[in-house]
């Protein structure tokens, strides 16, 4: 095996015990503590990913790619209309985002106070309203969004619709089964953008 896979093995085994830990005790463990359960020194941490904000946003991206979210949304891209292009992409999203949620939420949390584990996110988040950018265009096209929307505002409604935030409310402060939340989120959203 070369250096570069073996390296590249490393990276994601590091990057999965650090996903598993942080889901377990919350994103302010140090790359001690994730050094020491990947059985190598912090040193080592520290020359795969260069910062603790390099090791979270690599995490954040290895979690896209062990996922396969960007697969699911290149699946959904192939559905003949901009409709059923935005339904399947809503879809992909609220079942990988019940994979996140601990994840998520805490980098969310520490965000206010933990400028990498803010950068991480807003790094990951910043792709993906882009991504919701050219869905909505696409459906601009398509003549399947309502006028009353352009492009940049129904991806920001997107976007806070389906975010970490409203689908913990809704399914750890209200109660709603996974189901019952992304079919309402979905709806709602199909409602309040499509044209009629």
């Amino acid at each position: 095996m070369s250096n570069l896979k073996k390296s590249e093995r490393t990276r994601q085994e590091i990057l999965d015990i650090a996903w598993s830990l942080i889901a377990k005790r919350g994103a302010e463990i140090s790359l001690a503590e994730i050094a020491k359960a990947a059985n190598m020194t912090r040193q080592s941490i520290y020359v795969h990913f260069g910062s603790r904000g390099g090791l979270l946003t690599a995490l954040v991206r290895r979690t896209d790619e062990r996922e396969k979210i960007w697969e699911a949304f290149e699946a959904a891209m192939q559905r003949p209309t901009a409709s059923e292009r935005f339904d399947a992409i809503l879809d992909a999203w609220l079942i990988f985002l019940e994979k996140i949620l601990p994840v998520a939420r805490d980098l969310i949390r520490l965000r206010t106070k933990d400028a990498e584990a803010g950068d991480a996110w807003a790094d990951r988040m910043q792709e993906l309203r882009l991504f919701y950018v050219g869905i909505m265009q696409n459906m601009k096209d398509d003549n399947a969004l309502s006028d009353l929307w352009t492009p940049q505002t129904a991806a920001e409604y997107v976007w806070t619709q389906s975010s970490v935030q409203i689908w913990g409310l809704l399914t750890e402060e209200c109660g709603w089964s996974a189901n019952v939340a992304r079919t309402s989120i979905k709806s709602t959203a199909r409602q309040v953008l499509r044209a009629p």
